[in-house]
């Protein structure tokens, strides 16, 4: 029944009305005629609602004579009058095929990789290795041996216990699974020290293997010993260890600026202004002049791919360029206002630079207060293990 329905579609054919009081006759008469006739519907007696092939509808001309039916034309399908509809439309036609053509051409080929880690983990230079194995966007699908890529980076990559690639309309997607970390080894025969990744003031000492070379309350430089690679007693000789033990320690992290209490700086006007540009794969179009009307700005680029359906992405890109006017603009501050502002700021960029996961212990402040200007120092005193290990060459 499709396939009927899509031959019917392919040659065109006509929903006609017919009206008379010899319905039966008529409709005996077409089949007597070997005429096609189907989706047959009555309406109040005298009417008759059917579909009719365009070839046929031309033998009915001596039918409804005998008949004395009338016969009107309600829809016309298919192929053949799409065509005509559209005939004076040529460039519509031309482009309607150029995009259905490019549509397919497209459907060949990886526009898009999506790399998926479990549990978020960071995994790099995945995208590099898959480019190594000729994997990159605008790879032709059917060149793209997905097993063996997997197991090749598996084999090549220690941080990988699991790989799965797979493709789905024109995206890629790489799924991971991050190997567990393996226990550190420590051999005995590789002799080394622990000495001082910075300067500090030595908090605590424990030595599991090896010498200890400082104690609570001393000084300590970048790059001295603090736990010694060797032991000896009372009636043994020296003899060479693999220094284990953490030695933690008081680091002083430091930042001063100095800022005019009459700063100029640059505010938003709320003037902006968007350009576009398309991308076709490396082929780039500006829809836009290059200079900016603006002296001074800020340029924010959003890029979004082109995407018919969930997974099938065109080799397309839009960036949407957003320039954000500012001008230079002087602005006056009280000693207070301007001491609290650089405090904050130094604090904020100490902590970044800390990071989370140490013990910050003491933080001080000192202010130097100048006729037009402001000096803000800030110290964050943190206990840090700063022992890492350095070998002993013999």
């Amino acid at each position: 029944m499709y396939i009927w329905s899509l031959i019917n579609f392919f040659f065109g054919y006509l929903r006609i009305e017919i009206e008379g009081y010899y319905i039966e006759k008529f409709i005996n008469l077409c089949i007597k005629n070997k005429i096609n006739i189907w989706s047959l519907k009555r309406d109040k007696g005298t009417k008759l609602f059917l579909n009719i092939g365009i070839n046929d509808f031309k033998k009915l001309s001596p039918i409804c004579r005998k008949t004395k039916c009338r016969v009107k034309i309600q829809k016309k399908k298919g192929i053949p009058f799409i065509l005509n509809r559209y005939r004076k439309r040529k460039v519509f036609v031309i482009f309607l095929l150029f995009v259905s053509f490019f549509i397919y051409f497209s459907s060949c080929y990886i526009w898009n990789i999506e790399i998926h880690v479990e549990d978020n983990y960071e995994i790099d230079g995945i995208e590099k290795d898959l480019k190594d194995f000729g994997i990159k966007k605008g790879t032709n699908k059917k060149d793209v041996e997905l097993d063996n890529v997997a197991n090749e980076i598996r084999l090549k990559r220690d941080d990988i216990s699991w790989i799965g690639i797979n493709i789905k309309g024109t995206n890629l997607i790489v799924n991971i699974v991050k190997a567990d970390d393996k226990p550190e080894i420590v051999d005995n025969n590789d002799f080394c020290n622990i000495v001082s990744a910075k300067s500090g003031v030595v908090e605590k000492v424990i030595a599991q293997n090896g010498t200890p070379l400082v104690k609570k309350g001393d000084n300590i430089q970048k790059g001295d010993i603090l736990i010694a690679g060797y032991m000896e007693g009372k009636y043994t000789e020296r003899r060479l260890v693999h220094s284990q033990g953490e030695v933690q320690a008081r680091i002083f992290y430091t930042k001063t600026q100095k800022i005019p209490l009459h700063p100029q700086i640059f505010e938003p006007t709320g003037q902006n202004e968007k350009k576009f540009q398309i991308k076709f794969n490396n082929f780039q179009i500006n829809l836009f002049k290059t200079l900016s009307k603006f002296e001074k700005y800020d340029t924010i680029n959003e890029k979004k791919k082109i995407i018919l359906f969930s997974n099938f992405y065109l080799p397309i890109e839009v960036l949407k360029i957003t320039n954000k006017e500012y001008v230079l603009q002087e602005i006056t501050y009280t000693k207070e206002e301007l001491t609290q502002i650089l405090t904050e700021k130094l604090k904020k960029e100490l902590l970044e630079e800390i990071g989370e996961q140490k013990d910050i212990i003491n933080v001080n402040i000192n202010t130097y207060s100048e006729d037009e200007a402001v000096e803000v120092e800030v110290t964050y005193e943190v206990l840090e293990n700063i022992g890492v290990e350095q070998e002993i060459n013999i």
